[in-house]
């Protein structure tokens, strides 16, 4: 073989490295782009979901509480729960139970009398006494749990117990949410037991005469505290 036969043969071998190894570059940068780009997709996706909320955006835990009672004139007693929100202050808003002292407590506020205020009355106690530690505080009290208005019913009723007093509750209404008389219930000798002024009251009610409307003026109105009977 002569010098020019075999500088052909090297050149031709030399050729075919060269283009074996640019296949193989291209083939590597493919693949290097493909898992890069397999990495942006989730890294941009964390960087939207991690995205800082801003600071008046809702979020779910501000959704409206829905009111027990949608009456401002709402007396507010022992037991029932009541959602105190302050305006963009979360460390002042919380849910809280009216003790049977009457009082609830506050962070900074500590014992705030609420027994006997309305809501709108009790927003304003509150705003006066937030003024020494927040500017214009925006104040808003809603009773989410009613407790404190209940009547009892005792006796040969289904389901004895204490009863949410709704507003314009009969006796007659009573009965039926207890779920009727037991086979024993003596329904013409019930009587109804309230405390008017220190003083005991006992009310007489025949439930066959009041169904019958012969005596309407039994099927009284009930107050917070009234004891139904039926022997």
């Amino acid at each position: 073989m002569d010098s020019r036969s075999v500088c052909r043969s090297g050149l031709g071998i030399t050729l075919r490295i060269v283009e074996r190894k640019r296949k193989m570059l291209e083939r590597t940068s493919f693949w290097t782009a493909l898992v890069l780009l397999s990495l942006a997709s989730p890294i941009g996706a964390q960087e939207k979901t991690s995205k800082p909320q801003r600071a008046d955006a809702p979020t779910a835990s501000d959704a409206v509480k829905k009111p027990a009672t949608a009456d401002p004139n709402y007396v507010i007693g022992s037991e029932d729960v009541l959602d105190v929100s302050v305006w963009k202050e979360p460390d002042f808003s919380r849910t809280v139970p009216v003790r049977p002292d009457g009082k609830i407590s506050l962070p900074l506020l500590n014992d705030v009398q609420a027994a006997g205020l309305t809501p709108p009355q009790l927003a304003a106690e509150i705003t006066t006494s937030l003024n020494k530690f927040v500017t214009s505080p925006q104040v808003t009290v809603i009773v989410t749990q009613v407790n404190s208005r209940r009547v009892y019913l005792l006796g040969e009723v289904a389901r004895p117990g204490a009863y949410t007093l709704t507003p314009g509750m009969t006796v007659l209404q009573a009965l039926s949410n207890a779920g009727g008389f037991t086979p024993y219930a003596n329904s013409k000798k019930i009587y109804l037991l309230r405390e008017e002024n220190g003083n005991q009251q006992k009310l007489s009610f025949n439930y066959k005469d009041v169904i019958a409307g012969k005596r309407p003026e039994q099927n009284i109105a009930l107050k917070t505290g009234d004891t139904i009977v039926v022997p």
